[in-house]
């Protein structure tokens, strides 16, 4: 009888680490680069064809992905984060870290919100209007994040990118 009561006053949150884990990964990938990388390649264009399309861009778009749904999911504000994600605005790669943090912190309050994985299954309004299951939401998120990531990664000069994804980060 006391497992069953155990079961029910803590429900099982295996997607729900499994998610969390894998965002934890994409930021600290972000953060690893950001950090290791000259501050001149973060917005430079000699690795990518434009100002939108540098590995600082990137890295913001992946960061602003995960803020969008995130501020979504705990105060359904949907706000697109790309006015205050300019690189005018987050000009230094200690500006960047610190609003990689940010966005951080904001995943973690909203995963903190989940009290079990059958809250995965619940549908979430969209900005577009559709109703969509939190767990389809995180992994279009995740996906999207990881995308952009993986674009300012295929930035970087041959061989650099190795430190940066091995299996801790």
């Amino acid at each position: 009888m006391s497992e069953v009561v155990s079961l029910q006053t803590h429900p099982e949150r295996i997607a729900i680490e499994s998610f969390d884990m894998e965002f934890e990964r994409l930021y600290a990938r972000s953060y690893k680069l950001i950090k290791t990388i000259p501050v001149d390649i973060l917005y430079g264009t000699s690795y990518g064809k434009s100002d939108s399309e540098s590995v600082g861009s990137f890295i913001l778009r992946s960061a602003g992905v995960v803020e969008q749904t995130c501020g979504g999911i705990t105060s359904n504000l949907w706000d697109d984060p790309f006015e205050w994600t300019l690189p005018e605005t987050l000009s230094t790669s200690a500006r960047v870290i610190e609003y990689l943090s940010e966005v951080e912190e904001t995943r973690k309050h909203a995963f903190a919100c989940f009290a079990g994985d059958a809250d995965l299954l619940k549908k979430i309004a969209t900005p577009f209007g559709e109703m969509r299951p939190l767990i389809s939401l995180l992994l279009d998120t995740l996906v999207r994040a990881l995308e952009f990531q993986g674009r300012a990664l295929a930035l970087l000069p041959v061989g650099s990118q190795g430190v940066l994804f091995d299996r801790h980060a």
